[in-house]
């Protein structure tokens, strides 16, 4: 799953109830584009090019899977959700909302729509100083100067004053007192996809499970009865070292750690794949390592019912796993299920995501943002 864009918004209003506009304004950035991670101080500005009232201004910064120009679009439809009808008069306007594309990651954008770095942003006090809040590691990239550098040259002399703190969406998710979250779900629950974006919104350390390179996995859904034991056995062993390793490089104390899969999954997928025999054999050796490992602080399984995991298998298409049967993935989910039940001592959250597609949705995504803030609160 490829990474989201990282991108810099600049508010501003001059019309009715200032704070609550730009208040209203993160809400539906947040909702309809993308996860708003970080935001400035509001700002006090004199109005700029023009003689008006004086302007709220902040900054935010913005992660999403959109495009530059997709944002452009989803920025003045929010404008016009608002009340802002921009016109064809030139020159600067009083304005109930004004949102502008600062930066879109670290991309330079000269199209007839669009220009990035936002062509006038190191002109503007109001600009730079609520992106010198955020404490991004960036630099412009065609000036080559940091924000802090472009705040000193700035032939801006107007004064910017500061109103006061602002709430950052996610700030409701008190997650201080977790250091250690893993996701689980069934094959093709989007579990793996779920934990980079949150990790990444969350700027947490990621930990993700090998599978890929484990070569038994092609043979074993060809031929399951004879690649069960040699595959639940390099899987028990692989994750054992990845969580060992992964996990002695951070602070359990100190880092947030979010990680895409429970070792506990072994126990699971080995007592729908082994023999009665088999089986005995590898609880004996899976209660070994499970002893020594540590467990999360939230254990959050993804359920998804068999008929979306296949759409979904189907459609990331990796060739060994086009013939999984459904009856397979609800023994799966049931394993799961009888775990979770089991588990008195594991703080365990169940979000059934069957019709929700986070990773394209954004309302999807904070539903469960939502589902998590509610066990957590």
């Amino acid at each position: 799953m490829k990474s989201q864009h990282q991108v810099v918004l600049s508010i501003g209003t001059n019309q009715g109830n200032r704070l609550e506009n730009i208040t209203n304004c993160m809400q539906l950035i947040h909702q309809e584009i993308g996860t708003v991670i970080k935001v400035s101080y509001l700002y006090e500005t004199p109005s700029w090019g023009f003689d008006s009232d004086a302007f709220y201004n902040c900054a935010l910064v913005l992660h999403t899977f959109s495009s530059a120009h997709a944002i452009l679009e989803a920025v003045l439809k929010i404008e016009k959700q608002m009340g802002r009808f921009r016109g064809d008069s030139l020159g600067y306007q009083s304005r109930i909302i004004d949102i502008d594309l600062i930066t879109f990651d670290k991309a330079i954008i000269d199209t007839e729509k669009l220009q990035i770095p936002h062509p006038l942003m190191q002109n503007r006090n109001f600009v730079l100083l609520p992106m010198k809040d955020l404490n991004l590691d960036w630099k412009h990239p065609i000036l080559q100067n940091k924000i802090t550098e472009l705040l000193a040259i700035s032939p801006d002399d107007s004064i910017c004053t500061l109103v006061r703190k602002l709430e950052n969406p996610l700030d409701k998710i008190p997650l201080e007192k977790f250091n250690y979250i893993a996701f689980e779900g069934n094959i093709g629950a989007g579990k793996t996809s779920l934990a980079i974006r949150f990790a990444e919104d969350f700027n947490a350390k990621g930990v993700l499970e090998r599978f890929a390179d484990n070569p038994f996995l092609p043979k074993f859904y060809e031929d399951q009865n004879r690649y069960a034991f040699p595959l639940e056995m390099s899987f028990l062993a692989d994750r054992y070292k990845q969580l060992s390793d992964d996990l002695a490089q951070f602070d359990l104390f100190k880092d947030f750690i979010v990680a895409d899969y429970h070792i506990f999954k072994s126990l699971i997928f080995a007592k729908i794949t082994l023999s009665e025999d088999e089986y005995r054999l590898y609880r004996t050796l899976f209660d070994i390592v499970y002893r020594e490992m540590p467990k999360p602080d939230l254990y959050i399984y993804l359920y998804q019912n068999s008929e979306r995991l296949l759409q979904n298998i189907k459609k990331r298409g990796r060739s060994y796993e086009q013939k999984i049967p459904a009856d397979y993935l609800d023994k799966i989910n049931n394993g799961y299920l009888d775990y979770i039940k089991s588990q008195t001592e594991l703080n365990v959250l169940i979000i059934d995501v069957s019709d929700r597609d986070f990773v394209k949705n954004q309302t999807d995504y904070l539903y469960i943002l939502d589902e998590i803030q509610k066990k957590i609160t």
